[in-house]
């Protein structure tokens, strides 16, 4: 069983204070929709990633965190100046992002389509895998 950090933050600020707290941890970050009183999103597909993105938790590496973030109601993430969109370039929710990796983030927009566990599993997988390769290549430059 996996051993990480979950933290859940509403918006852009406690998104940003959340990344701060953890400088130099492996962040994995799920992007959804507000949710209502009931728990339930304004976004259809989060809704349905949602149970598939946790069922697969398990597999983060050992220590590393995941944010559950909630970007805003659906009025707000619809404008196209808000801060998820100008800052973090998100174009889409759900968006599974592993945060701060050597090289560009790596980032997934989830729809129905890509919804099952295998294919979330192999995108944690491939990050995992090439920031290893990464450092090992940079580890050998260096000697």
């Amino acid at each position: 069983m996996s051993q990480f950090e979950e933290v859940n933050v509403h918006g852009y600020e406690e998104f940003c204070q959340a990344i701060a707290e953890r400088k130099g941890k492996d962040i994995f970050v799920y992007f959804s929709g507000n949710k209502d009183a009931e728990g339930k999103s304004w976004c259809p597909d989060c809704v349905k990633a949602e149970p598939v993105v946790r069922g697969e938790m398990s597999n983060l590496p050992d220590g590393s965190v995941f944010i559950y973030c909630q970007v805003g109601e659906r009025t707000y993430w619809k404008n196209p100046n808000n801060d998820f969109k100008k800052n973090l370039k998100l174009t889409g929710v759900p968006t599974l992002m592993r945060y701060g990796t050597v090289r560009k983030n790596c980032r997934l927009t989830l729809s129905s389509t890509f919804l099952n566990g295998l294919f979330i599993f192999v995108y944690i997988s491939l990050c995992v895998s090439l920031r290893s390769w990464w450092r090992r290549s940079v580890s050998k430059a260096t000697l």
